[in-house]
């Protein structure tokens, strides 16, 4: 590639790294090990993480600000894992998208918008939400065999408050209702928020701070009003990941933890709380790893726990945790319909995994993550993968009688 001198701009990389305030970009040894380190690298054109970070070091705003790459790279980190001086290309790319003016492909500024307005990304309405849970509480009372069940909702001093994805009462209430049984069943002490319950974000790929912070302070002061012990949010990786990095990075209230809902079930099957019997899963089986939950936030071993306990033939795909394969679709490239085809191309690595370990049910602890593992079944399987979250299929596994929160059933009156 030619380079036109005329073009550096020694003041760029002083404004790109007074925004990103944590890495110095200078520390670039041009060794190549990011685009090693990006599986995706040499899938389709113009995602190279080498290339990309080498224009931003010598200035070449106008060929950066207009680089595919920016909306190209999943913001995975992958290639970070291999960087030997530590520079976060996935930090990069999202202060280049969300704080240098750009427009943003696709419908992201619009579900951000929206979540800002109505608290959720799916704009669903106070009215609906609670219509939603009224249901539900209904058909656990007959499911559960237990009256008297009901969602608790503003209950002060739990032992956490739940955060979910407003997928789950918008699309998949059902999955909804699998988390609340398996709560039930463990005897959890848990509230759900009327007001903010909905812990994804967007603005977390479209790199606006203030958006970002608008949207997810919401959340964390609900823990504070409600005098939650911890924050527990359920199984998506850009949820936790925006959660996490709210509290991180811009939280100056108390301190509370932030966990995932899978490290919860992994102690609750530790301690007892939650009986299982493999055997009532015996499909082979595997897991992904959403880059969001595990290799940004560290969550390497909860999910794999559970699994090994609920599934008779549980096998793990290659790499894995830290050095796992991003599904394709991260940084928010859902919301990017016009490069779907980029999208799709990145999905067929995470295909080869599947069928290498020849897993029949893949769970994906990630509703982002989901939607892809959706379209790489129909594309690369023709749809015949199970494809699920964990939730359903430790609800699948649970030995009722056996689990804490068992009461016995009763007749529910019609």
């Amino acid at each position: 590639m030619a380079i036109n001198a005329a073009n550096f701009d020694p003041t760029f990389i002083e404004e790109v790294s007074s925004k990103l305030r944590k890495f110095d970009l200078t520390k670039c040894l041009t060794c190549g090990m990011c685009t090693a380190g990006c599986v995706y690298s040499d899938v389709h054109p113009d995602n190279d993480p080498r290339k990309f970070l080498r224009k931003v070091v010598l200035g070449l705003r106008d060929e950066v600000l207009n680089d595919p790459f920016v909306w190209f790279c999943t913001m995975c980190e992958r290639c970070t894992v291999e960087c030997p001086m530590g520079i976060n290309i996935g930090a990069l790319t999202r202060t280049i998208r969300g704080q240098f003016g750009l427009p943003l492909p696709g419908f992201m500024q619009k579900v951000v918008d929206e979540t800002i307005t109505s608290g959720n990304q799916m704009d669903v309405t106070q009215e609906d939400y609670e219509e939603t849970l009224e249901w539900i509480e209904e058909e656990l009372q007959e499911e559960l065999g237990d009256p008297d069940y009901k969602i608790p909702i503003d209950v002060e001093n739990a032992d956490f408050l739940f955060g979910m994805n407003a997928r789950e009462i918008k699309y998949y209430p059902h999955e909804l209702q699998e988390i609340l049984k398996v709560f039930y069943y463990a005897g959890a002490n848990y509230t759900l928020s009327s007001r903010k319950w909905d812990a994804t974000n967007l603005a977390l790929f479209s790199g606006n701070n203030h958006d970002f912070w608008t949207i997810t302070k919401p959340m964390l002061e609900e823990v504070v009003r409600l005098k939650a012990k911890e924050l527990v949010v359920t199984e998506c990786g850009h949820a936790f990941k925006s959660v996490r990095m709210g509290y991180k990075e811009f939280w100056e209230g108390p301190e509370f933890p932030v966990r995932s809902v899978l490290e919860v079930y992994a102690d609750w099957i530790r301690e007892g709380k939650l009986k299982v019997d493999k055997s009532k899963n015996p499909q082979p089986a595997t897991i992904h790893d959403p880059c969001n939950l595990v290799r940004k936030e560290g969550v390497y071993d909860a999910h794999r726990y559970v699994m090994e306990n609920i599934c008779e033939d549980f096998r793990d795909m290659t790499p894995n945790k830290k050095f796992n394969y991003c599904c394709g679709a991260g940084g928010g490239a859902l919301a990017m319909p016009e490069f779907k085809e980029q999208r799709i191309k990145k999905g067929k690595l995470k295909a080869a995994q599947i069928e290498a370990v020849g897993a029949e049910v893949v769970a994906i602890p990630c509703h982002n993550c989901m939607d892809q593992f959706t379209d790489i079944n129909k594309e690369y399987f023709g749809m015949k993968k199970e494809m699920t979250h964990v939730t359903p299929l430790l609800a699948n596994a649970l030995v009722i009688e056996e689990c804490a929160g068992y009461k016995g059933r009763k007749e529910v009156e019609e």
